[in-house]
């Protein structure tokens, strides 16, 4: 293909990703009087963000700083600089003050108060452009150009052909691999990698999980509440948590997603993976036998297990419920006997699901891995090995929790590197 080269335009800044990390350093560093042009693959910026939170975007989590970092899965040390910078307090005042109402809602989660991802998104790049950084859509940065160790520029493709661009810095905040359909395609880690990044191996983490059980379909729809579950890797318990879990078929829902990073490690190092469910958290197992024998003797001798079950269970739960203590539901409880009743309590208590496989990026809420850490400096999100490179966002190596902890990720590495480049004399 023919490229195109128009004649060379000059910013001090040029960012790669429109997302909520590019949006954010877009506008603090166009403030101060930067000149910045903000590239944006897709056809409107914050594609991932409009989605986010099934449409709501959860935007941030107000917990106390120690408590925020706890649920910082990965390069929680490297990440405390930004948060304390651009703090979860500081991003709910920010988006108040450009007309965006705001709720907290169970779990300490921030939401737009009309319950629209749009609002968010439409907000952030209204304030960017007043600032007057240029937002170009369309248009994705090919190549990043360097000249003793320093950036120099980039080339971008735009409708119109290859344009060469002439800067002292470059901020790559292309996203990860999820959600590829939003514009996070993985383009930020082969730039990274030419400029001499290490890339640690990219995984999907807030996914939901393949179950191995053949009944798995005609659980599809049914949700649980309240329940405590455990990840089980070889037969050791990983990680615990207690909430919701969906079947969709797949296995969805809060508490899932939260043990998925540690369940598609496991997978992928072939270990064998259980989820291990409590579906009676409040009962111990001795008080639920006694429920249970109360039960049958409710009951009655002529009725069958599948009644008893009824009264303790999902319907959909039943089949495998039964299957799993060894019971047919016809079988009449004038059979059971006292250790058969403690069979039915210790499954109710422990009910292993198989985990055979995780769902792709495509269904992936965050990505796992990403530019190491370790070669930027933590306090101006500047790359270590070349001058006037900066990364923010879901590139890196860094992930968290669901709960809002991923976008202000976004939010706080956005604002320090817009910060810094802000405050470079032009």
């Amino acid at each position: 293909m023919l490229e195109i080269f128009s004649l060379v335009r000059h910013y001090d800044l040029i960012i790669a990703g429109g997302g909520a990390a590019g949006i954010m350093a877009a506008g603090v560093a166009a403030s101060a009087g930067r000149k910045v042009l903000l590239c944006e693959r897709m056809e409107k910026p914050q594609r991932k963000v409009r989605i986010s939170g099934k449409g709501r975007c959860n935007l941030t989590n107000m917990r106390s700083e120690a408590e925020f970092l706890k649920k910082i899965r990965r390069s929680a040390e490297f990440f405390a600089p930004a948060l304390r910078r651009f703090s979860n307090a500081e991003t709910v005042e920010f988006f108040r003050r450009i007309g965006v109402p705001l709720s907290v809602e169970r779990g300490k989660r921030v939401f737009p108060a009309s319950g629209k991802a749009w609002d968010v998104a439409e907000a952030h790049i209204g304030w960017c452009r007043r600032q007057g950084a240029e937002i170009a859509c369309l248009t994705r940065v090919r190549e990043i150009h360097t000249d003793g160790g320093r950036i120099a520029g980039a080339t971008v493709q735009t409708p119109q052909g290859t344009e060469r661009i002439a800067a002292p810095n470059v901020l790559l905040a292309t996203g990860g691999a999820s959600y590829p359909a939003t514009g996070s395609s993985g383009d930020g880690y082969l730039l990274a990698h030419k400029l001499g990044h290490t890339i640690v191996e990219i995984r999907p983490s807030l996914t939901p999980l393949v179950s191995g059980l053949p009944e798995t379909d005609r659980l599809k729809g049914l949700a649980l509440r309240n329940v405590a579950a455990k990840l089980v890797v070889d037969g050791e318990t990983t990680q615990q948590e207690f909430g919701e879990l969906e079947f969709t078929p797949f296995l969805s829902g809060p508490i899932v997603l939260r043990m998925s990073r540690r369940a598609v490690d496991a997978l992928i190092e072939e270990c064998r993976v259980e989820l291990e469910i409590d579906l009676k958290p409040a009962l111990d197992r001795s008080k639920l036998a006694d429920r249970i024998a109360r039960e049958i003797g409710s009951l009655g001798p002529q009725a069958e297990i599948r009644q008893l079950l009824r009264r303790l269970l999902p319907p959909q739960l039943i089949p495998l419920a039964a299957a799993t203590c060894r019971l047919s539901p016809s079988q009449l409880l004038a059979s059971l006997d006292k250790r058969d009743g403690e069979r039915i309590a210790s499954v109710l208590k422990s009910l292993r699901i198989p985990v055979s496989d995780y769902r792709p990026f495509s269904e992936a809420i965050v990505t796992a891995g990403g530019v190491s850490t370790e070669e930027v400096d933590p306090e101006t999100m500047q790359s270590r090995l070349v001058g006037g490179l900066y990364l923010a966002g879901e590139l890196l190596d860094i992930d968290a929790d669901t709960g809002g902890y991923n976008l202000q990720i976004a939010y706080s590495t956005g604002h320090l590197a817009g910060e810094l480049l802000a405050s470079q004399p032009i």
